[in-house]
């Protein structure tokens, strides 16, 4: 028996060795877990700076390859996309979330991308317009109180709040009124994918056996997680129900309301050019005159990743925009010219008079090369290859660090600075177009990017017509990051804001 424990313990840290991967040595068991222990946004940085641009590690038995090189990163999200078109499968997973898109692998997913992805069309993110205006003006009176005080406050509080309303309106058709508190059971449910799990002792314990474990947590009652589960997919499916019942020109424009009409003739659904599918990456594409639709899971599944996906990280991104304009007041100062330039020609903005302003694209883009929330992306190999002479076995975890690629002096000079002007049309034609990856690339790309994008935008927009960001003496600077799932602000965004 012990040499049977001493042989499982030991032998699959052989297989990073078999292909020529540099890597810690793990600890017997967990692998190189503890390595990750304070998160993985700087550890990245420590294993690339020690072992090469192509390296690895292990969590429990799991083999990943961590790259950072935009030519190999481009074979493997777009070149031999067929090979790894799933992202990494977790193995506690429950409904809603099992059925969303992250989640969902193969065929499934090659279904539901197909279905959704008219629903994300820049005509159908338009129809989402009002709904967010209608959250910007509960943010502005909310921040109008601490200009008014003159108080420091942590202002990702309020964009916490903002997200949520946004979440609530736009993917559930619903109003949770927010104001100044968010929701219980919304923010029970983002902590529970958000918080660092993986070091909590059932979940080592999962990690070091996962053959015993998992199949045991799976079965164990865990209330708090029913009850957060249960009320969404109770709360989605109510909504179908009563959507149902009524008349089509009474139903709100949201996104649940999208997807429920997707129930149409494949053939009936309209996009444009730039949102169409494309259909080498779908080999086994539904044949034509085919009636599909999601689900209610599938329909529960993308609502929750709508929560999930759209609110830590649209918080964590205003949150960083906020403090790089309060901490450089030149690059602030140019933007409210913008912003005063685009109102004299404006009465509100909308996704197309939203393309006029280039500094602000300029400002966002920069903040997420230096503060990506998803900082880190993962994609599986189906079978044996090689990326560009790197032998990849079957089963390998490649994991993008587009984090650590942001930060690469070869492509970004003096990453450390923040410089909006690396993103003019110019400077980005001279780029490599894998260098820059705040939202992945390829065919299993960020879906609701442009959603993201014309919520962050219009925020910012509505925020800085009114008041300017201001730093104090409590302001954090270097402002300290939390990195176990997505990036964000350890301690919130202490800062004062002023009216204009």
């Amino acid at each position: 028996m012990l040499v049977l424990l001493a042989w499982h313990t030991t032998s699959s840290f052989s297989r990073l060795d078999k292909v020529g991967v540099r890597h810690p040595p793990p600890l017997p068991f967990i692998g190189n877990l503890l390595y990750f222990r304070e998160g993985f946004w700087e550890s990245h940085n420590k294993l690339i700076s020690n072992y090469g641009p192509s390296c690895g590690y292990y969590i429990g038995h799991r083999m990943y390859i961590v790259i950072s090189e935009p030519d190999m990163i481009k074979c493997i999200l777009e070149d031999e996309f067929r090979n790894f078109r799933n992202r990494m499968s977790p193995d506690l997973v429950f409904k809603p979330f099992a059925d969303s898109i992250v989640m969902l692998r193969d065929e499934k997913w090659e279904k539901v991308r197909s279905i959704l992805t008219p629903a994300f069309s820049i005509a159908k993110i338009k129809e989402m317009t009002p709904l967010i205006d209608e959250a910007c003006t509960i943010l502005l009176n909310n921040l109008k109180v601490y200009a008014e005080s003159g108080t420091a406050f942590d202002i990702q509080r309020n964009y916490g709040c903002f997200m949520l309303d946004i979440v609530a309106s736009v993917a559930f058709g619903t109003h949770i009124n927010s104001q100044k508190t968010p929701n219980d059971i919304f923010v029970k449910y983002t902590r529970r994918f958000f918080e660092p799990l993986i070091f909590k002792p059932l979940l080592i314990l999962a990690v070091a056996f996962p053959f015993i474990m998992i199949p045991l947590l799976r079965i164990l009652p865990n209330k708090k997680r029913d009850e957060v589960n249960g009320f969404f997919i109770s709360l989605i499916k109510n909504m179908i129900t009563l959507r149902n019942q009524q008349d089509p020109n009474e139903r709100h424009r949201d996104f649940l309301q999208l997807m429920l009409d997707t129930r149409i003739l494949t053939t009936d659904i309209v996009m444009e050019q730039s949102d169409r599918v494309n259909q080498d990456d779908f080999p086994e594409a539904l044949p034509k005159k085919q009636q599909v639709w999601l689900s209610d899971d599938e329909i529960a599944g993308q609502a929750s990743l709508f929560l999930i996906a759209g609110y830590e990280t649209s918080n964590s991104t205003l949150s960083f925009g906020t403090y790089l304009l309060a901490t450089n007041p030149q690059c602030q100062e140019k933007l409210l010219q913008e912003v005063d330039d685009f109102y004299s020609k404006h009465d509100i903005p909308d996704y197309e008079n939203i393309q006029e302003l280039p500094y602000l694209d300029m400002v966002i883009a920069e903040t997420l090369r230096m503060y990506p929330p998803a900082f880190r992306f993962t994609r599986e190999a189906a079978k044996d290859c090689s990326v560009l002479q790197q032998q990849v076995p079957a089963g390998a975890i490649i994991e993008i660090a587009a984090g650590h690629l942001h930060y690469n002096p070869k492509f970004w000079p003096e990453p450390e600075k923040f410089i909006p002007e690396r993103f003019t049309a110019e400077a980005m034609q001279q780029q490599h177009p894998f260098a820059y990856l705040p939202f992945g690339a390829g065919p299993r790309g960020c879906i609701g990017m442009k959603l993201a994008l014309m919520t962050i935008k219009i925020a910012l927009l509505r925020i800085l017509q009114r008041f300017m960001f201001k730093t104090c003496p409590e302001t954090q600077i270097p402002l300290q990051v939390k990195s176990h799932s997505t990036l964000g602000p350890q301690d919130g965004v202490v800062i004062k804001i002023v009216s204009r």
